[in-house]
């Protein structure tokens, strides 16, 4: 515990919540504008599930995932390089214990040189303006500030009649603890955590089966993402079967999972992943003390400065739902923060990227080219293929693309989506691009260098400018 907070009653300016990105973030930008700020968590280390159980771990998976489908021969066939029997998934994430060791370490140096106190406990709700922290090892603390940050995070939901037991039938936190990588696996979703571990089992050699109600996977998605998804993961073995629920699941004396699906079919597997979704953690805050209730798909409703209806107290992250991504909690957080102390704007959305790390990577920002049909009237779209660019070749990757999304006159650029390597990278041209009100004219002013992938934003903004020549010429015809 900091010695900050030795007392058994202090005030602060700000108190947060949780330190996971959200609260990290609010913490460290709340003492950026001179407030005295504190900063509670259950783990009493900063970083929060991010860092220690999802999407640091799940990306040094994907990494050792990708290093072994990279060892390819001509036409994709494998060359002679496969796991040991009893590989274990810890043992494939060798530099995982150094990675977040270095990362929860800066974490807490910038928590430490911004003057944030940091005290472990679990907090709960008095007043809008006063809480009580339980702390492990200590008698309870009681603290007013004049606003709140709730960035309590997530855990992984287990839909009723899904005997999640860590075992055979994992959750998205278990399925980073495997003592060994399965034969096959069933994957009970079509979400992000779903299709990234789909898609990262599936090129560790695993034989994967998806299967989710909804028709496509990653639907919010603009639909060339979610297809070249579909593409690549069945051209890997995969198996997605759209459309379907799981009626019943039960483990076979052999210890396999058999799935009993809604339309009269079965799945056997090894393992099983059930990925159906995160639960907002907001049990134990006395909510009702504040006033305040989750809505009905149990997370914290706010406007666009993260504010709650009680104006006192602020929430972001995973408890406020989708995107529930890493990126937009930390940006929610800081904008929460500076909201709180008449600093700032209202987050925009559809300026905010989003990083999908499956496999193909898959980036995007804005809207997508249904969005912008239903916004504006009409849309104008430009495509790079990754074949089309000798960085593509040279990388053997052809399969990727960058795609442009402007208004009907093929101008303003309202979205950016990319499938393929380097896509959350590369994502942020086209982020800069649409804040800074670019035309897509400026990507063909500028010089990129040869051979890159950024190379391919020049070639969709010739096809848009192609494609707005055309539809000009057309209008002139008529």
């Amino acid at each position: 515990m900091s010695d900050a907070v030795s007392q058994s009653h202090v005030h602060y300016d700000f108190a947060v919540i949780g330190a996971g990105p959200a609260g990290q973030k609010a913490a460290v930008q709340a003492a950026k504008l001179g407030k005295r700020v504190l900063l509670v968590d259950r783990e009493g280390a900063v970083g929060g599930e991010c860092v220690h159980r999802g999407t640091i771990p799940s990306k040094a998976l994907r990494h050792s995932a990708q290093q072994l489908a990279a060892v390819r021969g001509p036409e994709g066939a494998w060359m002679q390089a496969s796991l040991a029997d009893g590989t274990t998934v810890p043992g494939l994430m060798h530099r995982l214990d150094a990675v977040l060791r270095a990362h929860e370490q800066y974490m807490g140096r910038q928590i430490e040189r911004n003057g944030v106190a940091h005290v472990q406990g679990r907090a709960r709700f008095v007043s809008p303006r006063e809480l009580e922290i339980e702390r492990p090892r200590a008698g309870k603390l009681c603290v007013g500030a004049d606003f709140v940050l709730v960035a309590s995070g997530s855990r992984p939901r287990v839909p009723p009649g899904i005997p999640v037991d860590h075992e055979h039938v994992l959750d998205s936190d278990s399925i980073l603890s495997l003592l060994y990588l399965p034969k096959s696996l069933l994957v009970l979703g079509a979400g992000i955590i779903a299709c990234e571990f789909a898609s990262i089992f599936q090129a560790l050699g695993v034989r994967v089966t998806i299967v989710d109600k909804a028709p496509v996977p990653m639907g919010f998605l603009d639909a060339d993402l979610s297809a070249a998804y579909v593409r690549a993961f069945e051209q890997a073995g995969g198996t997605f079967l759209a459309g379907r629920g799981v009626a019943a699941v039960d483990v076979d004396p052999l210890g396999w999972v058999v799935a009993q699906l809604d339309d009269g079919t079965s799945v056997r597997t090894e393992k099983m992943l059930c990925a159906q979704g995160r639960i907002a953690n907001l049990a134990g805050l006395n909510l009702e003390a504040v006033g305040l209730a989750p809505n009905k798909r149990g997370y914290l409703e706010v406007d666009a400065h993260c504010r709650t209806s009680v104006p006192s107290i602020y929430a972001a992250g995973d408890v406020i739902g989708p995107p529930a991504l890493a990126t937009a909690a930390m940006e929610q957080g800081r904008r929460a923060a500076q909201h709180a102390f008449g600093a700032g704007a209202a987050l925009a959305p559809e300026s905010l990227p989003s990083g999908i790390y499956t496999i193909p990577e898959l980036a995007t920002v804005g809207l997508s080219e249904a969005q912008a049909l239903e916004r504006h009237g009409g849309a104008l779209v430009g495509r790079a293929k990754y074949a089309e660019l000798a960085r593509g070749q040279i990388n053997g990757c052809p399969d990727g693309f960058i795609k442009l999304v402007t208004g009907p006159d093929g101008r303003r650029i309202v979205g950016c989506h990319i499938a393929g390597e380097s896509a959350s990278e590369l994502v942020h041209v086209a982020q800069i691009a649409m804040v800074a009100q670019l035309e897509v004219d400026a990507f063909v002013e500028q010089i990129f260098n040869f051979p890159t992938f950024a190379e391919g934003f020049r070639v969709a903004a010739l096809d848009v400018i192609a494609r707005r020549a055309g539809a000009n010429s057309a209008q002139l015809a008529a």
